[in-house]
Parts: structure tokens; sequence; C-alpha cells
């Protein structure tokens, strides 16, 4: 599964892993995580994501 990294901060989100402070389970892939969630670390909209190369 693709990891997508935040361009404001530069978390990756990785789908192996999941953002379990979020309730999002390991395995969620990120166009299925809800349009509501918002990096962990600064707080960005999900549209602030980009594949990481």
């Amino acid at each position: 599964m693709q990891k997508y990294v935040c361009k404001i901060c530069g978390y990756v989100y990785d789908p192996e892993k999941g953002d379990p402070d979020s309730a999002i389970a390991p395995g969620t892939s990120f166009e299925s995580i809800p349009d509501t969630w918002v990096c962990p670390v600064c707080g960005a909209g999900k549209d602030q994501f980009e594949p990481q190369g």
C-alpha cells in the first residue's frame, strides 16, 4: 500500500501502521481514511498529503 506524506510537516502516513491515536486501524489505505481526518502532527487536512515518492 502507498504511503502518503504531509506537505506541511513531513509526517508520513503508513497504511501498515495506521493511526491508532485517531482510531485508524493498521491496514487502512489512505484513500479509506475519512475526509475529516487530519495530520496527527500538525493538524493539516487530508488534502495536504501527497503520495510518497
